[in-house]
């Protein structure tokens, strides 16, 4: 039996998090050939998408997959996101959210090994 991911977990509670605060939750996304957003909104290789209620229709928040409709610059467009795609989840307010690892992250050094320097962390920018 595989093991279950926490990420499509924690991505819907920091969600509602950021919807119940009064929050815009956005999403901070790694494009790839599985990910379906507009092209030309990709910077670097990722995007950041509003999840706001009032920004989207028909959100699925699903274990493999987010999925909706969104408006950019007056179209609709379809949104599939493949869960591993996800970068982080944050509020545009604040910037308060999680920060997910790579899924090919080597894992933490062990407790007793000697210190290494970390590998930085994606930045996020917020797209207005």
């Amino acid at each position: 039996m595989s093991e279950l991911s926490t990420r499509p977990y924690l991505i819907r509670a920091i969600h509602e998090w950021c919807v119940d605060g009064g929050f815009t939750p956005y999403l901070a996304v790694r494009v790839n050939e599985a990910t379906e957003v507009p092209r030309a909104y990709v910077k670097d290789g990722e995007i950041i998408l509003n999840l706001n209620p009032n920004a989207v229709r028909n959100l699925e928040l699903g274990n493999d997959v987010i999925s909706c409709s969104s408006r950019f610059n007056g179209v609709v467009h379809q949104l599939f996101v493949p869960v591993e795609a996800v970068i982080g989840i944050f509020a545009k307010e604040t910037g308060q959210g999680l920060v997910f690892q790579a899924e090919d992250s080597p894992p933490p050094p062990e407790a007793d090994a000697p210190s290494k320097p970390s590998s930085p962390r994606p930045k996020l920018s917020i797209v207005k």
